[in-house]
């Protein structure tokens, strides 16, 4: 399972709008490859087409494909552009990241149980009075999703799983070593002026993409 976590981190307004534009060229690119492509996670901004940050779940008939996407797009980018909610602002530079999770979907599978719950909040009698939440729990850690966003117990259980591979890949990173973790840092965290991929202007165009040069062709 191919994972590609777009973040804004604790950026203003301008890095949302720059995440929720990196989206709509990965859907372009994804649609020009063949490669399928699902919004796991949206946590949207204060702003109309701003997010803080969107998981998304790529996949194709040769993985590789996919994988090969999703790592064009890890490391810290950059938006070179105007603000349109502060037209007087100074500021032009606009950071978000990238993360990719590439997950050993048998080898988790194992340790996971489902339970199903009666779903909640707005939907009207339809959510009250049908089971279609769905609970996975990793054992081993404890941690736990609960998804109830789709009408379908299947939909739901599929989000579900998704998530809690990736709150766990998460956790396995939170888990390094400090040299690891240094190590790691270093490998995929992009200094401000180095960055993996920057944009310019309002229509987002790429200017600069060192994949490219690294055999990773976005």
């Amino acid at each position: 399972m191919i994972l590609l976590q777009l973040s804004a981190g604790q950026g203003p307004i301008e890095c949302c709008k720059a995440v929720s534009l990196a989206l709509k060229m990965i859907k372009k690119q994804c649609l020009a490859q063949g490669i399928e492509l699902e919004i796991v996670e949206a946590i949207s901004a204060t702003e109309r087409e701003c997010l803080k940050s969107v998981l998304l779940q790529l996949d194709s008939t040769a993985n590789s494909a996919a994988k090969q996407l999703a790592q064009s797009w890890q490391g810290t980018m950059l938006w070179v552009c105007q603000s349109q909610y502060r037209p007087k602002h100074k500021r032009k530079n606009w950071f978000f990241s990238g993360q990719l999770f590439d997950i050993d979907e048998s080898r988790l599978d194992k340790g996971v149980t489902f339970q199903t719950c009666r779903a909640s909040g707005a939907g009207g009698q339809h959510v009250n009075t049908t089971d279609s939440a769905v609970r996975a729990t990793h054992t081993a850690t404890g941690i736990s999703v609960r998804v109830e966003s789709e009408r379908s117990q299947h939909a739901n259980k599929r989000l579900a799983r998704v998530l809690l591979f990736q709150k766990l890949e998460q956790l396995a990173l939170d888990k390094m070593t400090q040299q690891e973790t240094v190590r790691w840092q270093q490998h995929w965290e992009v200094e401000r002026g180095n960055s993996v991929k920057t944009f310019t202007g309002e229509k987002f165009t790429l200017k600069h993409d060192s994949s490219v040069n690294k055999g990773v062709h976005s």
